[in-house]
C-alpha cells in the first residue's frame, strides 16, 4: 500500500498509464524520487514485475473514514496553505499537495500530520548555518556541493552560502519545519483532514 513510495494497489497508476510506461519506470527508476533503476533484473524481469503490479489493482480498497469536505475546512483553519500548495493556492515552502493522494497512503498522511519528523522523505535535511559575523539561519537544504550550500527558510526565501565563510554548519537530523498537530486536532477533525488529503489526486 505504499510508504516512502506511492501505493501500487490501484487500477490506475499516475506515472504508468500502460504496461510500456510501467516497464520503462521499473527499468529506469525515478532517482530524484528515491527509486533506483532496476538494471540488475533478468531480461524478462521488468515485464514479469509489471504483470504482477497490474494484479494489485484488483485489491479491494479500504475506504478512508472522515468527511473530506469538512477536511478542507480543517486544512484551511489549520493554516496548512501557509506552507503547502493545492491546485495553485498556498505557499510552496513544503511539498505540493495537489496530488498527494496518488503518492501517499492515508496511513502515512495521518502519521505525517501527527508526527511529521517520523516520515521525512529521503534526502530531506534541515540545516543551521552561522555566518562569521554571528547571524544565523535555519532552513531546508535545497542544494549542496563541496563549496556551497543553498537553503530555503520558513518564509520560503532562498539563501546561498559559501562554506568557507561560515563559522558553523549543523545538520539537524530528524527535524522539520512542519509542526505536529497531535495536540491541536480534536474529535473527527483528524479523520476529516486525512480524508481530504487522501482525495487530492491532481488533475484528472
Amino acid at each position: 500500500t505504499g510508504g516512502a513510495g506511492p501505493s501500487l494497489a490501484g487500477a490506475k497508476l499516475h506515472r504508468a498509464p500502460d504496461n510500456a510506461a510501467l516497464i520503462e519506470l521499473i527499468t529506469g527508476g525515478l532517482e530524484d524520487q528515491g527509486m533506483p533503476p532496476s538494471w540488475h533484473l533478468l531480461p524478462n524481469g521488468p515485464k514479469l514485475i509489471a504483470a504482477y503490479v497490474r494484479t494489485l489493482g484488483a485489491v479491494e480498497q479500504v475506504p478512508v473514514p472522515g468527511n473530506s469536505e469538512h477536511g478542507r475546512a480543517v486544512y484551511q483553519k489549520a493554516g496548512c496553505g501557509g506552507c503547502h500548495i493545492v491546485s495553485g493556492e498556498g505557499t510552496g515552502i513544503g511539498p505540493e499537495l495537489t496530488g498527494v493522494g496518488l503518492r501517499r497512503t492515508s496511513a502515512l498522511i495521518r502519521t505525517t500530520i501527527l508526527h511529521p519528523a517520523d516520515s521525512l522523505p529521503q534526502g530531506f535535511v534541515m540545516v543551521r548555518v552561522q555566518a562569521t559575523g554571528g547571524s544565523e539561519m535555519t532552513g531546508v537544504r535545497v542544494n549542496e556541493d563541496s563549496f556551497s550550500i543553498q537553503l530555503k527558510d520558513a518564509r520560503g526565501h532562498f539563501r546561498s552560502f559559501e562554506k568557507a565563510k561560515l563559522a558553523a554548519l549543523e545538520r539537524l537530523s530528524g527535524k522539520t519545519l512542519m509542526p505536529s498537530y497531535a495536540d491541536s486536532l480534536k474529535g473527527s477533525d483528524l479523520d476529516d483532514l486525512v480524508a481530504y488529503l487522501t482525495g487530492l489526486r491532481g488533475a484528472q
